[in-house]
């Protein structure tokens, strides 16, 4: 890619995010309405996170795979990013089509996986472009107007249901084990918002041809081994076996106490991650380091700095969102509305609300990613952060002291400040750390502090509501805030060196 990058124009800007309006549609979609859709299916409440697993499992796989793939690719016409835009819109707009008219549970969750993934295939890309195409100068900005049309998307998707009963008459009931005709036609408007905007930016931005050095270094690349072959592949089997054998230990207690199994995917996890590392190893001693495995795992290993301090704070932050977006429904049914029967009017008007209370939160977001920039400005970006993130945890842990429907508006006004920021301040500050040549894939590998901590709530989470909660999925929404105000405090000491670089230059 060339070095020198042009500012670019308001609306150069606005077309290359446009995307992002219909990607938060299917996004909006899925977050307001799963939970719904498997409690309608037969799913019980303590087994949500564990089906919802299918979500970000698909992310930890999908999205550093399209990174490292869409940095070692070039088109003439279609450019480096925009070829993943169009095949991933295509595919998750048919799945948004196919998910509310699933006839069985396993099927649901099945298509989650799908659309998840076929989602993730547009989504990565646009969070590398804004690094492609903008100046260090604009890329807070840029970030700050994917949060707006991300914040737009959302709140018209999460208000789709409501708009369809209330002003077209069209039922939020239906007979057990089926979805309201609301929730149908919501995910037919979304699987085609998604297709056009995206599509939209396909054909609306150009990207930057790769220099002389950029296109040697693509043919070049799949020939491109590490330094220090000897030292990783010493590094990857010493972490190999520690994965393996926490792993296996986890495993191993899971069974022989007859513990959720939930837990199991924990472990798993654990050891995937060990084999992974151990792949990497055997590859390397075969003289074969050139592969995308061992450099996927070689620079998961030696993140910058300002990655790994940003990886904290999205832990808190994301496990956070995950129970907030797993257990809201049931936490607002149950505890506000008193129903936790899905065919009951009570139950169908809370998960309605919460579909409007998503939306709301969403639309705060759009207004406040206006006023980020300006923000950051004046105090800096992680203090930005911190402030919105702290926004956050005390709008999600105030549901538990409100009675009133009409008062859980107040608490999305700090969850949709927070949501603005998580969405634009993270990427502002990890885009700067990052080489160009590698932004896809870090951009990728980013997300796996995304999916991480989903895996962990949706392990622990039924855990956590069974045994320590006695099955009030309020008190997940309180932890939900307990995490986001951790996730606060952390993001103070995160060292932005693009920040310094800009305010010195």
């Amino acid at each position: 890619m060339t070095q020198h990058k042009p500012r670019l124009s308001f609306w150069q800007i606005w077309n290359m995010s446009f995307g992002f309006l219909g990607i938060q549609f299917g996004f909006a979609l899925q977050n307001a309405n799963t939970s719904r859709i498997f409690e309608t299916l037969g799913a019980d409440t303590a087994s949500l996170a564990l089906y919802w697993l299918a979500a970000p499992l698909t992310g930890l796989i999908v999205q550093p795979l399209v990174g490292y793939y869409s940095d070692r690719t070039w088109h003439a016409r279609w450019g480096r990013r925009r070829p993943f835009f169009a095949v991933g819109a295509i595919l998750a707009s048919i799945t948004l089509c196919l998910m509310p008219n699933s006839p069985t549970l396993w099927m649901a969750v099945g298509v989650l996986w799908i659309m998840d993934a076929s989602i993730n295939i547009s989504m990565e890309p646009f969070r590398a472009f804004v690094g492609d195409l903008l100046p260090p100068t604009q890329r807070t900005t840029g970030f700050a107007m994917q949060s707006f049309f991300i914040g737009i998307g959302a709140i018209v998707a999460s208000f789709l249901p409501s708009i369809f009963k209330n002003w077209f008459g069209i039922s939020n009931v239906a007979e057990a084990g089926t979805l309201p005709d609301s929730i149908r036609y919501s995910y037919y408007i979304g699987a085609f918002i998604l297709f056009v905007t995206v599509m939209w930016t396909v054909f609306s931005t150009k990207e930057y041809p790769p220099t002389d050095l950029g296109e040697e270094k693509l043919r070049n690349r799949e020939h491109k081994k590490i330094e220090n072959e000897s030292e990783f592949q010493s590094s990857f089997l010493k972490k190999s076996g520690i994965f393996l054998v926490i792993g296996l230990i986890i495993v191993s207690i899971v069974f022989l106490n007859q513990l959720e199994k939930e837990l199991y995917v924990l472990g798993f996890g654990l050891i995937i991650f060990g084999v992974v590392h151990l792949l990497a190893a055997l590859y390397i001693k075969n003289g074969k380091a050139y592969l995308g495995i061992v450099h996927i795992v070689k620079d998961f290993n030696t993140m910058p700095k300002t990655m790994i301090q940003l990886a904290y704070v999205q832990f808190f932050t994301w496990f956070a969102l995950f129970a907030m977006w797993i257990y809201t429904t049931s936490a607002v049914t149950s505890h506000i509305f008193n129903s936790t029967d899905p065919t009951s009017q009570s139950y169908n008007d809370g998960a309605d609300m919460v579909s409007n209370l998503f939306g709301i939160y969403n639309g705060i977001a759009a207004l406040a990613a206006l006023l980020l920039p300006i923000i950051a400005k004046y105090t800096s970006r992680k203090m930005t952060h911190f402030i919105a993130l702290l926004c956050g945890g005390i709008g999600l842990a105030s549901i538990y002291f409100i009675s009133d429907p009409f008062w859980l508006w107040f608490s999305m006004i700090g969850v949709g400040i927070a949501w603005a920021s998580i969405l634009s301040m993270p990427y502002a500050m990890l885009s700067g750390s990052l080489p160009a040549e590698k932004m896809g894939y870090f951009m990728g590998v980013f997300n796996f502090f995304i999916v991480i901590p989903q895996i962990v709530a949706g392990t622990l989470l039924g855990v956590m509501l069974t045994h320590l909660f006695h099955g009030q999925s309020i008190f997940i929404l309180v932890s939900g805030g307990v995490s986001m105000g951790i996730a606060a405090l952390l993001s103070l000491r995160v060292d932005d060196r693009d920040e310094v670089v800009i305010k010195s230059a």
